[in-house]
């Protein structure tokens, strides 16, 4: 009986089937508390805001009272968040969310980072259902970043590298990056 009622959104189940740490069970629970059409949400950020993944900040008078996630989403967030901790646990070492996990982590602490996770599985998910495209995680940073961020990155890491090596003493201290060594 259950296989008959979600027939029609089998398309949709493999293609959420396709992101590391989401299975069969979790797509067909995921689908059925958000659907498959995602133009009832605005943007990927208003998804995360009723899953409740997003963070809840309280401030009066300059002053923070809280800041956790909110209470929304009760059957869609530990769904999440179970496939979070599997996506983690993923067998490859090299996974996209574990390099992800073990950034944050270090940052801010398991809890954390693992909501995170769920968090940037979720806006994938967003991407997915509204464009149909399978899983792809070289292009992620592409979804939720402008062209110019990616650049500022990029000249970030080299100026920090650049740092680094005459801190080491591998280059003379009057280096100076004369022409941007990547485009």
């Amino acid at each position: 009986m259950l296989d008959q009622m979600i027939a029609p959104y089998e398309p949709a189940i493999q293609l959420l089937a396709s992101i590391p740490g989401i299975g069969r069970q979790s797509a067909i629970q995921i689908i059925s508390e958000i659907g498959v059409d995602m133009t009832q949400f605005s943007s990927s950020k208003r998804l995360n805001c009723w899953a409740g993944l997003s963070p809840n900040s309280d401030k009066s008078a300059g002053k923070k009272k809280s800041v956790r996630i909110s209470r929304a989403g009760v059957y869609l967030k530990p769904a999440l968040v179970q496939c979070a901790h599997a996506a983690v646990k993923a067998t490859e070492k090299s996974s996209y969310y574990h390099v992800k996990y073990e950034q944050i982590y270090k940052r801010r602490g398991k809890k954390r980072a693992i909501i995170a996770i769920a968090r940037m599985m979720l806006t994938a998910i967003y991407h997915m259902l509204s464009t149909g495209e399978v899983w792809n995680p070289t292009d992620l940073y592409k979804i939720d970043m402008p062209d110019n961020l990616v650049q500022k990155q990029k000249d970030k890491a080299i100026k920090q590298a650049t740092k680094l090596l005459i801190v080491e003493g591998l280059l003379p201290e009057d280096f100076v990056k004369k022409e941007p060594l990547l485009n």
